[in-house]
């Protein structure tokens, strides 16, 4: 079955094959929304006189029974037929014979892939959000256990002043705070309703879209049809980039961690239980987890490049290059999803170090503390940093290792309350009780 087949047999199976690509698979993720899209839809066909009462409660009822299959890990794109919405119509045909074939009235599949889209994102959001929260408590908290154990921090590879974990572990919760703000932006582009824009141009049909919107709990409408379908791959993109950018903080800190846990560093261990070892080398323990998040967090990172290569220089309308977006960016999630979940679960084991700056190649890393002193006394900034050097140069410093630094967001007061009221402003603004209402009400 194909929606569009008019009764004669005009696609070589070959030319079938390279279409469909990997839609039947891919579009087992869409298939819950799709469905709740469907019933949204019929709803509103009622509404409107396309579709009689009994006929909305026969369609509600067999919709929900085939969102039951669904959710049991049953449903599946028989052979022949191309897609989810194709898979849909076909088992309400077969069980509601006409009413079954009247429910496409008014739409396209154009605009059904739209709403199974942003539904699906809008769904994936809500998880992400979630466990990109777990991991900023656990970074958050780590920071406030090793407030006081200091650190070498580094500039250009080279030793540069003191830090602490306390600010290395807030660091990466902050960046997690700004990832948020991103993915934020997408939810709300991402959050409105194409619904009924059709083939990109409408429908004669007296379509209630702003009922739909409200059926499906959508913060607003895509409200210019032919926009409607040229926000396909925009949405994608602006997803993708805060994907990207969340990736980029996980990138960035296993890159920290695979350092600090290096023998040459010395600052973090590792579990025995969460490294590796080698087929030749007795002693290995190696930190694959974090060389993996680093290796799949970059190559998430090139995702909205590649939804912008496919799209650029398309003209308004519908094309079916769009299709070929599907295949990195549906199982990108899952990528995402995965990896914090088993960062969130390596941070919680992770060792740190208290004694690491008794080592005396640490001694210039107070530098800066020394000559902060002098000015303190009343010798000016730029003579005090050349006393030091000098002094430093000619091998005779004994430096000061104590640090007192009080200000805000510094390694003695590293703002971690100031930082999750940061996160609760954003968490405030996704909604999510919205749209998980609507759908609760439409599925009863």
């Amino acid at each position: 079955m194909k929606l569009w087949d008019k009764g004669t047999n005009e696609v070589s199976k070959e030319i079938e094959t390279y279409t469909v690509g990997r839609d039947r698979e891919l579009d087992l993720l869409l298939a819950p929304f799709d469905v709740y899209g469907s019933m949204a839809h019929a709803t509103m066909l009622e509404h409107i006189g396309l579709l009689t009462k009994p006929e909305l409660e026969k369609l509600l009822v067999e919709l929900k029974n085939i969102l039951g299959v669904i959710k049991a890990g049953d449903f599946v794109i028989e052979d022949g037929i191309e897609d989810v919405h194709s898979q849909v119509e076909l088992l309400l045909t077969r069980k509601l014979g006409d009413t079954g074939k009247k429910i496409h009235s008014g739409r396209s599949r154009n605009d059904q892939v739209l709403v199974d889209l942003r539904l699906f994102i809008r769904d994936e959001i809500r998880i992400i959000t979630e466990l990109v929260g777990e991991l900023f408590h656990t970074l958050n908290d780590l920071s406030k256990k090793h407030k006081d154990i200091l650190i070498p921090g580094y500039t250009h590879l080279q030793v540069a002043m003191p830090s602490s974990f306390g600010l290395w572990f807030g660091a990466y919760a902050e960046s997690l705070t700004d990832d948020l703000q991103l993915l934020l932006a997408a939810y709300k582009i991402a959050n409105q309703n194409p619904l009924g824009s059709g083939a990109g141009y409408g429908s004669s049909f007296p379509l209630d879209r702003k009922m739909t919107t409200e059926l499906l709990g959508f913060e607003d409408l895509s409200y210019n049809v032919v926009y409607a379908q040229m926000s396909r791959g925009k949405v994608e993109k602006s997803v993708a980039f805060a994907m990207s950018s969340i990736a980029a903080t996980l990138s960035r800190m296993s890159m920290d961690i695979c350092l600090y846990n290096s023998q040459n560093f010395g600052f973090l261990k590792l579990p025995v239980e969460m490294t590796t070892g080698s087929s030749i080398m007795p002693h290995k323990k190696n930190p694959d987890v974090f060389e993996l998040i680093r290796a799949k967090m970059n190559k998430l990172q090139s995702l909205p490049n590649e939804v912008t290569l496919i799209t650029t220089n398309l003209p308004s309308g519908y094309h079916r290059d769009m299709q070929t977006i599907k295949e990195t960016f549906l199982p990108a999630f899952a990528e995402l999803k995965s990896t914090l979940e088993v960062c969130t679960f390596a941070m919680k084991n992770i060792e740190v170090k208290s004694d690491i700056l008794d080592d005396p190649k640490y001694n210039d890393l107070f530098s800066v503390e020394e000559v902060n002193r002098l000015v303190n006394e009343g010798v000016p900034f730029r003579d005090a940093y050349i006393q030091v050097g000098k002094t430093i140069e000619a091998g005779g410093s004994t430096l000061n290792k104590s640090v007192n630094h009080t200000h805000l967001g510094s390694i003695g007061n590293p703002a971690n309350d100031e930082i999750e009221n940061k996160l609760k402003n954003v968490l405030s603004g996704f909604g999510f009780e919205k749209a998980d209402g609507a759908i609760g009400k439409l599925v009863k």
